[in-house]
């Protein structure tokens, strides 16, 4: 059976894993339903969701090693699990919690370094970029093509990469830069002032301005990386 088709239904079913896990979570934290603020989160429970996210991304990662054959192509397959992961752990939470609402929700995406947060939305149509990317890569080396980077290439995908994962991540950044407390960044799950203005936060306006930049950004080096390639052959 083709790679693709096998690493869809492992990351279906790691999906489904994560969404049963974050059903525990919120029976035990949110049982009248998630939203923000956060309300209690225990330094304790917040390191073990850093190792519960670290752990998912290398058993993601590892997959991608094990799929591809060339570092491009296991990176590829990294992408495009993870892409799949995602989307279809939301697909299990509104099966099994009904929830999101909307695409419009706010969630918590990630916790490492900081929390990111953004609609339901935002992650969905990154997800659905890796997988255009990673597809390419997939079907262009499959099939016989060379298939390099280019540097220009590559700085427009990582520049859009870092606008989109700022507009994540700009909320909490900017509580802790606040706080003053970059400089102690380590120590930071034992600052009880800074976990009580992080819990108490709640988002009201999402950047879709720039998050657009950076999808245009990397959409416009896939596309000269396949106008390219495609006349190369």
């Amino acid at each position: 059976m083709n790679k693709i088709y096998l690493l869809a239904v492992f990351a279906i079913a790691m999906g489904a894993l994560e969404a049963i896990v974050v059903v525990y979570l919120r029976q035990l934290y949110y049982p009248l339903g998630f939203n923000f603020p956060l309300g209690f989160l225990s330094p304790q429970m917040l390191s073990v969701e850093w190792l519960r996210e670290a752990a998912t991304i290398v058993m993601l990662f590892y997959i991608g090693m094990i799929a591809g054959e060339n570092p491009l192509q296991r990176f590829a397959y990294f992408l495009y699990t993870f892409a799949i992961w995602d989307i279809f752990y939301y697909a299990w939470l509104k099966v099994l919690l009904n929830w999101p609402s909307s695409f419009l929700t706010w969630d918590i995406l990630f916790l490492i370094p900081v929390p990111w947060i953004g609609p339901v939305l935002a992650p969905i149509i990154c997800s659905l970029t890796m997988i255009l990317f990673s597809g390419m890569i997939i079907h262009f080396q499959k099939r016989g093509y060379v298939f390099k980077i280019k540097p220009v290439e590559w700085g427009l995908i990582v520049a859009g990469v870092i606008i989109i994962l700022g507009t994540f991540m700009w909320d909490y950044s900017k509580i802790i830069i606040d706080d003053g407390l970059l400089s102690r960044f380590w120590i930071l799950t034992k600052d009880q002032q800074l976990l009580k203005n992080i819990l108490n936060y709640h988002p009201t306006t999402y950047n879709w301005m720039a998050f657009l930049l950076g999808e245009i950004l990397m959409l416009g080096a896939i596309i000269l990386i396949f106008r390219r390639i495609k006349s190369n052959k």
